[in-house]
Parts: structure tokens; C-alpha cells; sequence
């Protein structure tokens, strides 16, 4: 007679729970033609306009630095707005998963680089935080068949020191005094995206290593 079975497969990892977070929200079967995906577009359309202000007449005019700040504010905010009505709404799609990434990328890799061309604003300071950028969204990607990493608090932390950061320097031409606000808020939003960028690489391993079968007995 068959005995019972011993090596029965193990319980499969627990996912964590899902944030309000573009990558880890499960999409819906809506249209991807919605007004959340159509705000992320409007935003992706924003940046030229927003380069073309920030490099007008040589760059350092003061009403065009204004236009391209009044730009990527309003291109920021729409970051929030998109994600906000397409969680309450059901809106999400794999569209917008991929779009609002790229989007939010886009716009902010623009404004450093874009102000370390025009010299208002060091290479370093650029190349750090658009690394950071581009290796926790390829880092959050790469463990998502495993579970999610929910936005951190500090990464939000860093969001919007970094727009407010980022938004200061465009407005540089409008007075020297701009300048050590500029500076307090951009240190800040480099010392916070650095901690935060350590805190997600210990959490993608730590969720491998868990998501990992145990070995039968």
C-alpha cells in the first residue's frame, strides 16, 4: 500500500502587497484610449516643448526659462494626476505600466541634462541621478515575475525634492538668491535618491532569494 507523500511542494512565496504604484498595479481590460493614458501622453509631449523653451534665445533668457519652468511643472503634476485617476478609476493598462515610466524619465533626464549643457547644473549631479533612475526602474522590472518592491516613502521623498530641485535651477536668470535654494533642495534629493537606491537593490535581492523554491526534503 502507498504510504502518504512526504515531499509535497512547497508553499509558493507570499507577494507583498500592492501600493499605489504604476509598475505594481495589476492592469485592467479597459481600453488603453483613457484619460490617465492620454495624460501620460500629454506629458511625453510636453518634453520637446520644454527643451525648446529651456534652449531658446541661448539658453539663459530670462521669460523663456520661465515658460520652460511653467512646462515642466505642468508636466509634473500631471505625473500625479494620471497615476491617481487611473487607480481610482480601473484605468489601468499595460499601455500606461510602460508609458508612465518612460514618460516620467523623459521629462526629468530633459531638465539635468539639458541644464548641465547649458552649465547651470554639474555632470556629476546629472549622471548620479539619472543612474539611479534608470537602474531601480530596470531593478524593479527585473524581480516584478517574483513580486513587487512597493514605492518606498523616501522614494517619494526624493520625487519631489527632486522636481523642486530641478524646477529652481531652470529659474536661475531670475536672480542670484534662487541659486542656494536651488542647491539645498538638489543636495538633498541626491543624498535621499542615493539611500533609497541602496534600500531597493537590498530589497530586489532579498525578494529573489525568498520568491527561490526550498529544497525537497
Amino acid at each position: 500500500m502507498t504510504g502518504p507523500v512526504d515531499d509535497a511542494a512547497p508553499p509558493r512565496p507570499v507577494r507583498p502587497r500592492l501600493t499605489e504604484d504604476p509598475i505594481g498595479t495589476p492592469p485592467s481590460s479597459v481600453s488603453a484610449w483613457n484619460i490617465a493614458n492620454a495624460l501620460t501622453v500629454f506629458r511625453l509631449a510636453l518634453v520637446p516643448v520644454f527643451i525648446v523653451a529651456l534652449f531658446a534665445h541661448g539658453g539663459h533668457a530670462t521669460g523663456w526659462r520661465v515658460l520652460a519652468w511653467a512646462v515642466f511643472a505642468v508636466a509634473s503634476v500631471t505625473d500625479r494626476i494620471d497615476g491617481d485617476i487611473a487607480r481610482k478609476r480601473g484605468l489601468v493598462t499595460e499601455f500606461g505600466k510602460l508609458a508612465d515610466p518612460i514618460a516620467d524619465k523623459a521629462l526629468i533626464g530633459a531638465a539635468l541634462i539639458g541644464l548641465s549643457l547649458l552649465g547651470d547644473l554639474p555632470w556629476w549631479i546629472t549622471v548620479v541621478m539619472l543612474v539611479r533612475e534608470i537602474g531601480v526602474t530596470a531593478l524593479r522590472f527585473w524581480v516584478i515575475r517574483h513580486g513587487v518592491i512597493p514605492a518606498s516613502r523616501g522614494g517619494k521623498v526624493k520625487t519631489l525634492l527632486q522636481a523642486l530641485g530641478t524646477g529652481l535651477f531652470v529659474l536661475l536668470p531670475l536672480g542670484s538668491w534662487i541659486k542656494p535654494i536651488a542647491w539645498t533642495f538638489m543636495i538633498a534629493a541626491v543624498l535621499v535618491a542615493l539611500a533609497t537606491g541602496v534600500d531597493y537593490v537590498a530589497r530586489a535581492v532579498r525578494l529573489r532569494r525568498e520568491a527561490k523554491p526550498a529544497p525537497h526534503a
